[in-house]
């Protein structure tokens, strides 16, 4: 698609208050062209709004519980696509996927989207969120070692010599600004704490730097089509920017964005609109960051809060096969907000102990504390949570709403997941995939029939379209056409249709009916039947109107299966067709960003108004 082609799609999506308020947006980036792209200066080198000069930082009102015993050391940073950080970390401007790297230009016109000649800006964007930064200062904390702030201090240097305000790839997003924003806060906190002087410049800077990135977000939040986990995060860096400031303003406008947005971006039973279970609880990390802050100043949680944010913990809840493994549709780029470990960690583990802890209520075990955790809550508040009854995941629930249902055997071993949701959220459902009726299982923790992943974001486009189609997916293409028009990498034209017709979950059977109706205008109804005991899933596909549909299984890595007349097996599974053709192919899934690893899908091909498909998990 040409680029010209992308604006008008893209104009197509806005409404007209969104367009009046990019027009006002493209104003203040203006002023701010005339006034930083000719003159280089750093974010933290001086205040650049003068009437925030008197802002002190207070590092007692974050909310870090400073007592906390439960740490570790560690001086390297998870980068995405399994680079290495040691190699990287003052590499600012890195291009990853290629020797390139992203040119200094003034950050409004620097062209990050699809630059095969140089990466992707995500796995760029991910050294440049400073992780390392908050990393260094616990470590320098903890242990009273000069050779960790010593290290912070050598690369909050060289960042800011190499990253002048608002040019170089690391000023092209707000939310990037904003996740830098909270680590420099979280850095400054330890710092502050630890309260050593020879630091003293260091820790001034970097308090400048704060106020710089925080004033620049509140001119320049998420808005309309693109406010959804963006949105959040700006907020939650905003609000925790006005507690250690003590600043009433920029509190009083980032909770009341918080606010405004649990109703708009969430269905009532709890399911996030951009139906994607990692910015799920990507955008539930900002809510709970911020709730344990405000708590922590004694400031009791807005109206609304507990409930919209508990029946959210509820979902990724039935999610998680007993804190595990998980079922998860839809776009996952691995986002998070506070990471204090350094390692490629559990996320849904994390935020469901602190939604816990922020909200008074059990989702999780707590049978193994994250640091994170610790690192926001003392362990006798994770005592008392503890003590209170767990939230009960083990039956079959069907979120009606949202769209996602969960299917449990009755030994708890199995559960599967299935998407009758829509494409995503808002007109440009930009997270969302073309899976509708597609499922996923996993027994005893390990994924059996799965969802292919995410793969990459900003460069490679035929990859990043492969992994969202809908035959990488367990669902049905019909007539070869895709359910949902692709028009950008973040942006869906026509829409497939998708309704829930039926469910019934019983002691021993649990029955479910939806159906979906793609570009071709066929309409495909799909009913799961699973017997909860003996672990047969039964799925019969039927279409409006003869047709030609392929049936696809993607199947997770490792497992070797061998095909007869129409029966498929395995050693953790028998799938059994009674119409068309069976092949195996071979595909690519994508279990961590930025990276992908052969397996194999199965094809079921015919011309026909039917199918039933057996699928019978060995329980063994």
């Amino acid at each position: 698609m040409s680029k010209w082609a992308w604006y008008v799609n893209r104009l197509k999506a806005m409404n007209l208050q969104e367009v009046i308020w990019r027009l006002e947006q493209k104003k203040i980036q203006m002023k701010e062209k005339r006034r930083f792209s000719g003159c280089k200066v750093a974010v933290s080198s001086f205040r650049f709004n003068k009437a925030l000069e008197k802002l002190r930082f207070d590092c007692d009102a974050l909310g870090i519980y400073f007592g906390n015993r439960n740490y570790s050391v560690n001086t390297s940073i998870h980068l995405l696509g399994g680079y290495d950080y040691n190699y990287y970390k003052k590499d600012w401007a890195a291009g990853f996927q290629t020797k390139n790297c992203w040119y200094d230009e003034f950050s409004y016109y620097l062209n990050y989207k699809q630059r095969d000649d140089i990466g992707d800006a995500r796995t760029n964007w991910e050294l440049n969120r400073h992780f390392q930064f908050a990393l260094l200062a616990k470590d320098y904390f903890v242990s009273g070692d000069r050779q960790y702030a010593d290290s912070l201090e050598e690369l909050f240097i060289d960042w800011n010599e190499k990253n002048s305000f608002l040019h170089g790839i690391s000023w092209t997003s707000a939310m990037e600004i904003a996740i830098r924003c909270i680590q420099w806060t979280i850095a400054l906190s330890f710092l502050q704490k630890k309260g050593d002087i020879l630091y003293g410049e260091l820790m001034e800077n970097m308090e400048t730097g704060i106020v710089n990135m925080t004033d620049y977000l509140c001119n320049h939040y998420s808005r309309f089509s693109s406010a959804n986990n963006h949105l959040l995060v700006e907020a939650a860096a905003i609000a925790l920017s006005g507690f250690v400031f003590h600043h009433q303003a920029w509190q009083k406008l980032a909770v009341g964005i918080l606010s405004e947005e649990l109703p708009k971006q969430n269905y009532k039973d709890g399911v996030n609109k951009e139906l994607s279970l990692h910015y799920q609880t990507f955008g539930m990390e900002a809510y709970g960051i911020v709730g344990c802050c405000m708590l922590h100043n004694g400031v009791c949680l807005p109206d609304g809060w507990k409930e919209w944010l508990g029946r959210m913990c509820e979902f990724v809840s039935h999610c998680c096969w007993c804190e595990q493994a998980v079922c998860e549709f839809g776009d996952n780029d691995e986002g998070k907000i506070v990471d204090l470990v350094g390692e490629h960690t559990d996320h849904y583990n994390y935020v469901l102990q602190l939604l816990s802890l922020v909200l008074g209520m059990r989702y999780h075990s707590f049978e193994k504390v994250t640091e994170n955790v610790g690192w926001w809550f003392s362990s006798e508040s994770i005592d008392r949570i503890k003590s209170l009854p767990i939230y009960d995941n083990s039956r079959s629930r069907c979120f009606s709403e949202g769209g996602n249902s969960f299917l449990r055997s009755s030994d708890g071993s199995i559960l599967i997941g299935i998407d009758h949701a829509a494409l995503g959220f808002g007109t440009i459902a930009a997270h969302g995939h073309a899976d509708a009726l597609s499922f996923q299982i996993l027994k005893d923790g390990k994924r059996i029939f799965i969802d292919p992943g995410t793969y990459i974001y900003h460069c490679q486009i035929e990859e990043r379209n492969i992994f969202r189609r809908t035959d990488h997916h367990n669902t049905v293409m019909v007539n070869g056409e895709e359910q949902s028009q692709v028009l950008g990498a973040f942006l869906w034209g026509k829409k497939a249709e998708t309704k829930l017709l039926s469910y019934s979950f019983q002691e021993d059977v649990d029955e479910l009916m939806a159906s979906v109706t793609g570009l071709c205008s066929v309409v495909h109804t799909r009913t799961f039947r699973f017997g909860r005991s003996e672990g047969v899933l039964l799925i019969n596909d039927r279409f409006d109107k003869d047709c030609d549909w392929t049936a696809s299984f993607v199947i997770a890595k490792d497992y070797e299966l061998s095909v007869s007349d129409r029966r498929v097996t395995c050693d953790a599974f028998t799938l059994e067709s009674c119409e068309g053709e069976i092949r195996i192919e071979d595909i690519f899934v994508s279990e961590q960003y930025g990276i992908k690893e052969k397996s194999k899908v199965i094809r079921i091909r015919s011309h026909s108004k039917s199918n039933d498909i057996k699928i019978s998990i060995n329980l063994l």
